[in-house]
């Protein structure tokens, strides 16, 4: 298998070579890879791929501009073959996924794998959900589900407020300590806390029920069962946690290792270490793109030196 440095190597022969600059370099690399899983899959390919590890200064999140991106990439694809979907995200806009969800879902007719090559998590965890199946390395993970709103946890903000209430029917001394904690929430903020936790939980539970578990008879109480341990803000102790391949089988996701596939294993971690390259070395901080080479890429605006 072509690992990180073997792929660092190569792009910097073809540099040495004189044949590309960085930029093309990673280009050329990236594209015959993808190319080389679709030959393999015999299915298209869509990698997503966010710089939020190594420009994690720069938001990457998932936005409704993905959007476009998506659009572009499903041009001219033949879209009979299904979709290999391959995530790297840390999440983002609740409102973007169920919209890139249901417009791929649209495309595609519901023939989608996702593919975890290390880390999807939040709002990626919900895009894996939203698939007939999640096939994941032994190092990858999912994240929980749970919301956050203003860069704080929804349902930590819950119990909390509920945690104030009951201290203060109990103990009147302490109105002024959290008078001063809950005084910082902004006019609505519960609200839009409960309803972003309903909502989250509502998305992925209907996705599981209608496409990972479509036609299970059970389908209903599996869905219920891994939204409850998704969301779990208590048991899952920080909305960081990393989910891995045995946590994931264990709560019911439909998941698959790529290591039973030696072959597929070796693509899908080549593409991986290309596109961490491609976010690593150059000025590059998201990136659609599919097994034709047509890519959407995001870039960091040039510096310009103040005097």
């Amino acid at each position: 298998m072509p690992n990180w440095g073997v792929v660092l190597s190569k792009i910097q022969a073809r540099q040495q070579a004189g044949i590309q600059q960085t930029q093309g370099a990673v280009d050329h690399i990236r594209r015959t890879y993808l190319r080389k899983l679709h030959h393999y899959t015999k299915r298209n390919v869509i990698a997503y791929y966010s710089g939020f590890l190594s420009k994690p200064d720069i938001d990457s999140e998932i936005n409704d501009e993905d959007k476009n991106g998506f659009l572009m990439a499903v041009h001219q694809l033949d879209r009979k073959k299904g979709l290999d979907l391959i995530l790297h995200t840390p999440g983002g806009s609740i409102a973007a996924t169920q919209s890139i969800v249901d417009y791929l879902h649209k495309m595609f007719d519901y023939d989608i794998r996702a593919i975890v090559p290390q880390i999807a998590m939040s709002a990626g965890t919900m895009i894996a959900c939203s698939c007939r199946t999640i096939l994941m390395a032994k190092h990858s993970n999912l994240g929980p589900i749970d919301p956050h709103l203003f860069g704080v946890p929804a349902n930590g903000v819950i119990l909390e407020f509920e945690r104030a209430c009951k201290e203060v029917k109990e103990d009147r001394a302490k109105v002024p300590i959290w008078q001063a904690i809950i005084g910082q929430y902004r006019p609505t903020f519960l609200d839009q806390c409960e309803k972003a936790i309903a909502w989250s939980s509502s998305f992925v539970q209907k996705q599981l029920e209608g496409v990972m578990f479509k036609n299970d008879p059970d389908a209903k109480q599996k869905a219920a069962s891994i939204v409850e341990r998704l969301s779990d803000y208590g048991g899952n102790k920080t909305h960081e946690k990393h989910i891995h391949f045995e946590k994931c089988e264990a709560m019911g996701l439909r998941v698959e290792l790529i290591e039973n596939d030696p072959k597929l294993q070796d693509l899908i971690l080549t593409v991986h270490h290309c596109f961490m390259h491609s976010l690593m070395n150059t000025s590059s901080y998201k990136i659609i793109e599919n097994h034709l080479g047509a890519a959407f890429i995001k870039q960091q605006a040039p510096q310009v030196a103040s005097r």
